[in-house]
């Protein structure tokens, strides 16, 4: 849970394409795969004090995929994978919205956590004591990086291969 400590920065990350190689609607552990060195960057990040928060558009709830259970299931058994090497993500956040959701439940012409909607972010930017200028969101989509600009914050592109071999290069590991 957040806590009152001094701001610090921030590694946002994108789930699918970025965590976990993106197979379409993944809500089962069974299908998730870790992109590779993507745990090992949590735990880096971990590691130099960073908060690591997941930020993940979860369409799938909205479009009657699978549930908000099923979601957090997954989330809890990334968080049991992690601790295997010294890793945590400090929170997730996802946006089961979609503007075509059969469900009205779900149902938002333009819902604000959805990204490139840049509410999750401005959420975390809110619940916790994030030093926003030396924060960082890595994704694999346009989107990632228009939600990530939208809230003030640096957005870097992975298109694949190893993420921290990735970021190492770009010169961004703590």
């Amino acid at each position: 849970m957040p806590d009152s400590s001094p701001s610090r920065p921030a590694l946002f990350l994108d789930r699918d394409g970025v965590l976990n190689e993106d197979r379409g609607y993944v809500h089962r552990w069974e299908d998730f795969t870790w992109v590779r060195g993507a745990r090992e960057t949590v735990a880096a990040f971990n590691r130099a004090g960073w908060l690591v928060i997941v930020v993940t558009n979860q369409s799938g709830v909205g479009r009657g995929y699978y549930t908000e259970d099923a979601v957090h299931a997954l989330h809890a058994r990334m968080q049991d994978d992690l601790k295997a090497v010294g890793g945590r993500i400090d929170a997730f956040y996802h946006a089961p919205q979609h503007p075509e959701a059969p469900d009205p439940a779900y149902r938002h012409p333009d819902p604000p956590l959805r990204k490139p909607n840049p509410g999750m972010i401005l959420q975390a930017l809110q619940d916790w004591p994030i030093d926003r200028e030396s924060s960082l969101l890595i994704g694999d989509k346009p989107s990632d990086l228009e939600a990530a600009l939208r809230a003030g914050i640096r957005g870097v592109l992975f298109e694949g291969g190893d993420l921290k071999a990735f970021l190492a290069k770009e010169a961004l590991l703590p």
